[in-house]
């Protein structure tokens, strides 16, 4: 039978696209969303069930092999190592062919599927690769006990094969446009701020100051520690650290004693950190919906208006 002679009404039914669960959105604020693109695969279903013309719904994939990202369709790429960073959290690196490279605008996001008992489930995670990254790019992941991807990302070995879409999102970021930027990261939020940092250090003629606050529990979960000391030696970046857990100094290296504050980021030390910029701050923020909210009061109360503040 021909893709233009009739079908039956359950042959068109098999064809329907399915509506998306809400556990394959991962809420990020995506454009396309999965929904978007559920809505896109309707309309070309009905149309081509209308004309009774099968050839119509050629055109539509779900993923790809070609290793190119896509917004629309899930890419394949492949696993080439994994590195526990601390006992929840991993860096994982994968493959892209030759020296081709992601190229993602600071600060984007791309999108995981994942299968879990036959639930799929969609998490945006942002690479912490270097944007000009080439045969490779990586991905911060913190692994939660119950989470549903969390239980597809731990079985995850070098060779495997998961799919991406993407990107999203991102900071518009211009060498020089703004005098400092005070960067609020809570645990793995601070994946987004890492590109923009290696996109300042690695451009002699952007001058930008960065103040770089990390939010982490202890001192053993303050993630990328090498890479984050290696930009602390810039003269134009700043890291403290807040580690809500400890309750001493004592015990840290002395290298770190000096940037480093116990307890909470609250709306006291947030006033001495924005005081302490050298110029008027650009503020980016990257945590939980709750951290994130704590932040924008607590600059509210700084003197920082929210026009001047990004959130991811």
């Amino acid at each position: 039978m021909s893709d233009k002679e009739g079908a039956s009404e359950d042959d068109w039914l098999a064809l329907r696209p399915q509506e998306p669960s809400p556990s394959q959105c991962c809420s990020s604020g995506c454009k396309p969303c999965i929904y978007d693109v559920y809505e896109k695969e309707l309309a070309q279903w009905e149309r081509a069930k209308a004309m009774q013309d099968k050839s119509l719904l050629m055109g539509k994939k779900e993923q790809s092999n070609n290793s190119e990202l896509n917004p629309d369709t899930f890419t394949a790429f492949s696993v080439s190592s994994v590195e526990q960073l601390t006992e929840d959290t991993y860096q994982y690196k994968f493959e892209l062919p030759g020296n081709s490279s992601l190229r993602l605008s600071l600060g984007q996001h791309i999108v995981l599927r994942g299968v879990v008992d036959g639930l799929e489930v969609q998490r945006a995670y942002t690479p912490i690769s270097p944007r000009n990254a080439e045969g490779y790019f990586e991905v911060l992941i913190k692994c939660y006990e119950a989470g549903l991807m969390s239980q597809y990302i731990k079985t995850w070995k070098r060779g495997d094969v998961v799919f991406w879409r993407g990107p999203f999102g991102g900071f518009p970021y211009q060498p020089n446009k703004h005098g400092e930027l005070l960067m609020l990261a809570s645990g793995t939020g601070l994946a987004p701020m890492i590109p923009i940092l290696q996109s300042i250090t690695d451009d002699e003629e952007d001058e930008t100051f960065v103040t770089l606050v990390g939010c982490f529990p202890t001192f053993d979960k303050i993630y990328l520690k090498p890479l984050l000391q290696d930009l602390a030696r810039y003269w134009n970046i700043r890291i403290f650290y807040v580690l809500s857990q400890e309750t001493s100094l004592e015990k840290l290296p002395w290298s770190y004693q000096e940037n480093t504050y116990t307890g909470h980021l609250n709306e006291d030390l947030m006033k001495t950190i924005v005081n302490s910029c050298r110029r008027k701050p650009f503020v980016l923020i990257c945590g939980s919906s709750a951290f994130n909210e704590d932040m924008s009061r607590y600059l509210k109360a700084a003197g920082i208006e929210e026009d001047s503040c990004f959130v991811f």
